[in-house]
């Protein structure tokens, strides 16, 4: 499974991105899916997931700000982040977990950057 990440910039604070990632391969079923983001000295975080029935969550610092979507059909996941401030800058990663019958395995898209500054 390669995940697919688009997306990101630079953009002045209170502005809004849009992040998508599209899965492809040899795919099962993917259960969560979603982003996580990475800040310079800092752990992966979680940012946003979505199970296949649509069942999100949310990091605290970004509820109400961001929303996740995902497209079970296309294997495809969105994020639409508004009201960015400077502390959501970071590198955004892909995340899924993909069940091939056996087990579940994570897979991580490649990454992209989000710089929100003036």
């Amino acid at each position: 499974v390669q995940l697919q990440a688009c997306g990101g910039g630079l953009v002045r604070p209170g502005g809004s991105l849009r992040l998508s990632c599209a899965a492809s391969g040899r795919i099962f079923n993917i259960n969560a899916m979603g982003w996580y983001r990475q800040a310079p000295g800092k752990q992966r975080r979680l940012v946003a997931d979505s199970t296949p029935i649509g069942i999100t969550n949310y990091a605290d610092s970004v509820k109400g700000r961001f929303t996740i979507s995902r497209d079970n059909a296309k294997n495809t996941v969105v994020l639409e982040m508004n009201s960015l401030k400077p502390e959501d800058t970071a590198v955004y990663y892909c995340n899924a977990i993909h069940y091939d019958g056996v087990v579940d395995s994570v897979y991580w898209g490649q990454g992209t950057q989000v710089t929100v500054s003036s």
